[in-house]
């Protein structure tokens, strides 16, 4: 079926593609009439009678060519194109061009005739429920059917420009699909048959005598409503001009210009007209680039829906297991949507093999009872609005469904993209699900993985390690590297005491970005991407970086010198970007984390600074950013020697006040600086407001970014 659809549709689309050039031709050439809207039947037949001996017919086409059969003064007779305004031939008729006639009966009926005409029509169909469920998952994927449009973040060139152009061709496509089934109907006669038929009392009415120019029917009509009339057979009253219009038709007595008949055209007809318009676009040169585009479009929908399918069942295979389930003592359960999130479940798998562990992995819907389980680790994305992929959306069920009969420690790593707001929000679920399970204890905290950072993971896998004095040799799955772009160095400083320094970027090509956002770097060296928080001040890069005597990254850049170019690229970071409706926001930071807070300063919101240094000396490069601020500092090597914790410990009363208000409190540094704020915070909100932190968490109020 899906190979007959891919034939079907892709014949469609390239015959689609050479008819869109056929109404935009017609419409360049000089017999297509511009300003038929602007001349009235009237003017035009008035020529003509003036032109001719006789006149039999006048069409006017969806290609705006007016089109005469005459009998000339000589007597012959002849059709042509004819200028409406004068009257005068301008081209004889044109035959349609052979390449679009091959291309309609292809289109048409594949050259099937009835049955080509049944495939054409179902095969529509079938790509209009294409376009309805893709538009479906576009809105799973974006988080709701508000944020349809809202930005799309690039993770890979197909699935990008898949959405990216679904959403732009949503409306064409579907409007394609239902016209080609519609005229389709037509064409079996399965829509109701209706015509026209025309009543009247015949009253003679030769004492009224008009000029055809005079009639008033056609002094109020324009051309651009007419398809076609036809001149009475004989000088016999009882014969009339036949009138079709786009929504109707009229018989109109010859001598007085009266209507005799005037006849709506059923509602049938009228979507047939306009079925028509809008499947070839004849007429305007403006839908048919529409059609045209759309047609490439689909192409390209064939190609990306393919591609995407094949790399997600190329990444979505699951490695073969050597225990089964009731053997194993470590269980690995994935959940992924786009089947990434496997190669890391299969590097951890490999590397529990080495260490010659009994190991089982397996999707997170398949859970059930592990007789002989002690470890479960669990690795997931998140799907859309902050939901289970389509292999894990059954877990959380089947947590309160499966009942382990031994006790278990388990360990939950989220893996997702800060550039959507529910960041890893399924793993968080899961994790705080567990927490209610009594057979289940945690080893770690919720580790989370930005845009499969496998130098994130290799850290949680190192923690792991030191938990379960489990030594873990990973090994990264092949991953398609992403587009890097050129950074000019601008600045940089020497080492302070704590080693640390600040080097200012300037992107070569204009770039959207705003402090809290991520530059990710990726060493030649070992091949493992590394990502920075930004500091953006006038349109450039600020990092603050801590230098490690064998830190690969850190010294790739210390040693960089000024206007030397770094390659990089740029990741939005949505949850950790300045909070636009927050009226007063507390910025909390120790260490190399106060870059992103040096970028955010220079907001007009009335904001409270904590940093967390070690000595006096550590403050003076970032100085020169600080001094048209107030801020509080604590140094925890000199002085009173107190962490940034303390700091806020001491003001009790503004962070109960900043939180109660709907405000934010944005923290970015070291993880354990991190768990020592967040636990002062739990007692603050719990003795000031008698709330649990977890609802200001919940609410987004409390932003972090740490490492």
């Amino acid at each position: 079926m899906a190979i007959s659809s891919f034939i079907f549709i892709c014949l469609a689309a390239i015959t689609g593609i050479i008819l869109a050039f056929e109404p935009i031709s017609n419409q360049l050439k000089p017999y297509a009439i511009r300003n038929t809207n602007q001349i009235t039947i009237a003017e035009t037949l008035g020529s003509l009678k003036k032109e001719y001996k006789e006149v039999v017919t006048v069409k006017v086409d969806q290609n705006n060519f007016v089109t005469a059969s005459v009998i000339k003064k000589d007597g012959k007779s002849e059709t042509f194109y004819v200028n409406p305004t004068t009257g005068k031939k301008i081209h004889s008729i044109q035959t349609k061009a052979s390449i679009y006639k091959f291309a309609t009966n292809l289109h048409r009926s594949l050259f099937l005739k009835s049955t080509g005409r049944f495939l054409v029509g179902f095969f529509s169909f079938l790509l209009f429920l294409i376009t309805v469920t893709g538009s479906i998952l576009i809105i799973k994927r974006q988080g709701g059917i508000i944020q349809f449009f809202t930005k799309v973040v690039n993770e890979d060139f197909k699935q990008f420009y898949h959405v990216i152009l679904g959403r732009y061709f949503l409306i064409p496509i579907v409007l394609i699909t239902l016209t080609g089934v519609y005229l389709s109907l037509e064409k079996f006669s399965l829509l109701p048959k209706t015509k026209v038929k025309h009543q009247y009392d015949f009253v003679s009415k030769t004492d009224k005598k008009l000029a055809i120019k005079n009639f008033p029917v056609f002094k109020q009509t324009k051309l651009s409503d007419l398809k076609s009339i036809e001149f009475p057979f004989s000088e016999d009253e009882e014969d009339y001009f036949f009138v079709k219009l786009h929504n109707k038709e009229l018989l109109v007595h010859q001598y007085s210009g009266e209507i005799a008949s005037n006849q709506q055209l059923s509602w049938v007809k009228i979507l047939s007209e306009w079925s028509l318009f809008l499947h070839t676009g004849r007429g305007s040169i403006f839908w048919s680039i529409v059609l045209l585009l759309s047609c490439f479009a689909i192409l390209f929908f064939i190609y990306s829906g393919f591609a995407i399918t094949l790399d997600r069942k190329k990444k979505s295979k699951l490695p073969k297991n050597k225990f089964k389930k009731d053997i194993a003592e470590f269980i690995i359960l994935v959940g992924s949507e786009s089947g990434s999130t496997f190669g890391f479940a299969k590097s951890l798998f490999e590397a529990l093999l080495q260490e010659n562990k009994t190991v089982y992995v397996d999707h997170l819907n398949n859970y059930t009872i592990y007789k002989n389980a002690k470890q479960l680790i669990i690795l997931t994305a998140t799907y859309g609005e902050g939901e289970a992929p389509t292999n894990a959306s059954k877990f959380l069920q089947l947590l309160d469904l499966v009942q382990q009969n031994n006790n278990i420690k388990y360990s939950v790593v989220g893996l997702g993209s800060y550039a959507y707001p529910h960041f890893c929000q399924f793993a968080i679920d899961i994790d705080n699900k567990l927490q209610e399970l009594n057979n289940f204890s945690p080893i770690l905290s919720l580790a989370k993985i930005n845009n499969q950072n496998f130098g994130d993971f290799k850290n949680w896998a190192i923690q792991w390690s030191e938990q379960t004095q489990i030594p873990l040799e990973l090994k990264q799955q092949e991953f398609k590297p992403k587009k890097q772009y050129n950074f000019k160095v601008l600045d940089k400083t020497e080492l302070n005491n704590d080693d640390s320094f600040l080097i200012r970027l300037q992107p070569t090509k204009k770039m959207k970005f705003q402090s809290g956002d991520l530059l990710s770097i990726t060493p030649k060296k070992d091949n493992i991407e590394r990502l920075y928080s930004i500091g953006k001040i006038e349109n450039d890069i600020l990092l603050s970086i801590k230098k490690h005597d064998v830190g690969i990254c850190s010294n790739l850049l210390y040693n960089l010198t000024t206007e030397e170019n770094l390659s990089a690229r740029i990741q939005q970071n949505k949850s950790f970007h300045f909070p636009k409706k927050s009226k007063e926001v507390i910025l909390i930071a120790n260490g190399t984390g106060i870059a992103p807070f040096l970028g955010m300063l220079e907001n007009k919101t009335k904001t409270h600074v904590f940093l967390g240094l070690r000595t006096q000396h550590s403050l003076e490069m970032y100085k020169p950013y600080l001094n048209k601020i107030n801020y509080k500092v604590a140094f925890s090597q000199e002085g009173e020697k107190k962490y940034v914790q303390d700091c806020i410990q001491e003001e009790q009363k503004l962070v109960a006040s900043v939180l109660k208000n709907g405000d934010a409190i944005m923290i970015c540094g070291s993880v354990a600086m991190m768990n020592g704020v967040l636990n002062n915070l739990e007692k603050i909100v719990a003795s000031e407001l008698k709330t649990p932190l977890q609802k200001f968490k919940n609410n987004g109020q409390i932003k972090t970014d740490c490492y």
